[in-house]
């Protein structure tokens, strides 16, 4: 087959919903609601621009990222203003490639997270557009935020990584001196290090980075896709890396110090089956120790205490998709990338930002 053809069918397989009415799979799941009404704020609208990724730096700067799915990508990557200004970032030669332009190094191809960390802006660059093979190794920039500079360059080790990788989201551990990413494409995770930049692949195909099932469902009919280890989320306080499959419904951890310094074998006894939990994207802890994460296939947000409960946080047709998060000055940031709507052209298509005050959980 045609490598032009080989991309369209595979972009079209995981972009699609195939609406086949099914009888709803529940998961069973111990859950509260809040008795607080809790209300969500837009912050910024995107119109035509799918956007997945959000983080705002510890001085309040937010950016968001926008995956190169489809043609028509304006920007890979974009901050808001405090004037709510959507400027390109870096600059607009960072994000000037195109589908079928030549690779070139210090431009973004497709950038599927960022994550700002101590002053720094980490973008994870899939290299793989159209969900296609990718066109050259998977990479993160370091960007400094006091002059927006890049700082460095990681590649992904070719032993790292598989020609149909899609390198979905990172976490810093400088206690470890690591970077962990998740791959969705192929089940895995990557641990990176930070200062000689090997990279070593972990866990791959292990039963905890691999899709248990190949869709979810939404309003009775199934959405079918098989996506692996994709969300993470770091406890610094007790040393354990959060991650979940997108397409399942089972939360892993792993000790950090196992991951960064481990044998394959030994890491792969330290997993952890943590809980079970509804289908989410994206994931994040805040300092308490409280885990923030989606119920994709019924338009909620959920978190998890230390002790292991689970609560709903909001729901409503104003989450749609909740995609990636971020926590800063007391809100937590989500995107709605309203993913299992989206079936062909999305340029009248509005998706949103937006953020939700927190109480103390």
């Amino acid at each position: 087959m045609k490598k032009s053809l080989y991309l369209l069918s595979l972009f079209i397989v995981v972009i699609s919903c195939k609406e086949t009415t099914i009888k709803k799979t529940e998961t069973e799941v111990p859950q509260h609601t809040d008795s607080l009404t809790t209300q969500v704020q837009q912050v910024a609208e995107f119109v035509g621009q799918q956007v997945t990724g959000v983080t705002v730096s510890n001085t309040g700067k937010i950016f968001v990222n926008f995956p190169r799915w489809r043609k028509g990508v304006k920007n890979s990557v974009v901050e808001i203003t405090k004037d709510n200004q959507q400027n390109a970032y870096p600059n607009k030669e960072w994000n000037s490639w195109e589908i079928g332009d030549a690779v070139e190094e210090q431009k973004f191809i497709g950038v599927q997270s960022v994550v700002a960390f101590e002053n720094k802006l980490y973008v994870l660059d899939t290299r793989s557009p159209l969900f296609g093979n990718v066109l050259d190794a998977p990479r993160i920039f370091v960007f400094n935020l006091d002059d927006n500079k890049l700082e460095k360059t990681y590649l992904l080790q070719k032993d790292s990584y598989y020609p149909n990788s899609y390198i979905n989201d990172l976490r810093v551990d400088i206690k470890n001196n690591k970077i962990y990413c998740t791959d969705s494409g192929r089940a895995g995770l990557i641990v990176l290090d930070i200062t000689s930049g090997k990279s070593t692949r972990v866990l791959d195909n292990h039963f905890s980075t691999k899709a248990e099932q190949s869709y979810l469902t939404f309003d009775n009919k199934k959405w079918e896709n098989t996506i692996n280890s994709d969300g993470i989320a770091l406890d610094t306080k007790n040393d354990l890396l959060y991650f979940h499959t997108l397409t399942g419904y089972s939360l892993y951890s792993v000790p950090t110090k196992v991951l960064a310094n481990g044998t394959n074998k030994e890491i792969e006894k330290s997993v952890k089956l943590v809980a079970k939990t509804s289908a989410p994207d994206g994931m994040i802890l805040d300092e308490n120790g409280t885990l923030y994460f989606a119920d994709l296939e019924n338009n909620k947000i959920m978190y998890r205490k230390k002790d292991g409960s689970i609560h709903t946080l909001v729901e409503g047709d104003e989450i749609r998709w909740a995609d990636t998060f971020s926590i800063y000055n007391n809100y937590l940031y989500f995107t709605n990338s309203r993913i299992n709507e989206v079936t062909a052209d999305i340029s009248n298509m509005t998706f949103t930002l937006n953020k939700i005050e927190l109480s103390n959980n």
